[in-house]
């Protein structure tokens, strides 16, 4: 859980970082009527690196370069008003690696992802044990000041105590949120379970399989009029973010992303053939029940995007107490066993 909790706060602030680091993507805004569509910017991409697979375009809106995903592992920055590559590079950056140990510990995701998960489980156990240790039996002046504040002054191991039972109480209920938000992206049936709990009805995530007949030879064209009509018709905010993906194969739908506000996002799939939207497609925000919108913030809740910087700024330091919650635990308990 420490490097879970410290990795988790690098993560926080990975696209501020990002936006710093990469100042040379950044763009004078032009008309949105000037952006190029995706098949012009595949073609492109496809001139200059022959052979390579391209899945996907992010449009990062009009100030910033595009994203192409090649070959799954690369990605390429492009101008997306003229075309021109502005960089390649690997996938494999710094923010990769710190993701990786986050969710997998860097032990793949077969392994990896159930050791972060099972633990995430006995840590949300720790937070609510945790709570009834920290409950005094009785609320006395005395009992309430040393459960609300740090003797700063004391000797270590009554400050470690401090810092273990008053920051663990504060940090709680985000300690707890954090914990339950990651369970639901570790484990499919903790994510069902909690649906149910608020309300949802589990039968409706098992959408039907569905299959099309499309020409490979037109899902390029058929990629932009997704494109123009996710824009022009669908979108309600941000409507310049926007993910278009290839498909693999000529029978699977056409997907975009958008609607990307603070941490959420709407995935759409479209029939390629008709260009409708397919039952798998995600509901505008008003149109979702409560169970379905908390699922779809579920991201924007775990990382602390839902509030803009200053819920990324408290999440941060939440992550930053959660890391500290098992050194001071075991100090605890070392000497408590030395005892």
């Amino acid at each position: 859980m420490v490097i879970v909790s410290l990795t988790g706060c690098m993560l926080v602030f990975e696209s501020e970082i990002k936006d710093l680091l990469n100042t040379e993507f950044s763009l004078p805004i032009q008309d949105e009527s000037r952006l190029l569509p995706p098949s012009k910017l595949h073609n492109a991409v496809s001139h200059m690196l022959p052979g390579r697979e391209i899945h996907s375009i992010w449009y990062h809106g009009l100030t910033k370069a595009t994203v192409v995903t090649i070959n799954s592992d690369s990605v390429i920055y492009i101008d997306p008003y003229t075309a021109e590559i502005l960089s390649f590079q690997n996938k494999e950056d710094i923010f990769h690696f710190i993701d990786e140990g986050h969710r997998n510990l860097w032990m793949g995701k077969k392994l990896g992802k159930q050791i972060v998960g099972w633990a995430t489980m006995v840590f949300l156990l720790l937070l609510l044990s945790g709570l009834i240790l920290w409950w005094p039996r009785k609320w006395t002046k005395r009992n309430s000041s040393q459960r609300f504040n740090i003797k700063w002054k004391a000797r270590f191991k009554r400050l470690n105590y401090d810092l273990h039972n008053v920051l663990g109480f504060y940090a709680l209920s985000f300690g707890l949120l954090l914990a339950i938000t990651g369970l639901i992206i570790s484990f499919s049936w903790f994510s069902k379970g909690m649906y149910w709990l608020t309300g949802g009805e589990v039968n409706q995530l098992l959408a039907k399989k569905e299959v099309f007949i499309n020409s490979p030879h037109t899902f390029l064209y058929n990629s932009d009029k997704v494109w123009l009509k996710v824009r022009q018709d669908i979108a309600r905010y941000n409507k310049n973010d926007i993910i278009i993906s290839f498909q693999d194969e000529a029978n699977e739908p056409i997907y975009a992303c958008t609607d990307m506000i603070k941490g959420t996002w709407r995935d759409l799939f479209f029939d390629p053939v008709s260009l409708s939207l397919t039952q798998a497609s995600g509901k505008e925000w008003q149109e979702l029940n409560f169970s379905d919108q908390l699922r779809r913030m579920n991201f924007s809740l775990h990382v602390g995007s839902f509030g803009g910087l200053p819920t990324k700024i408290l999440f941060f330091i939440i992550s930053l107490i959660c890391a500290s919650l098992p050194i001071t635990g075991f100090y605890i308990w070392w000497g408590k066993r030395k005892a």
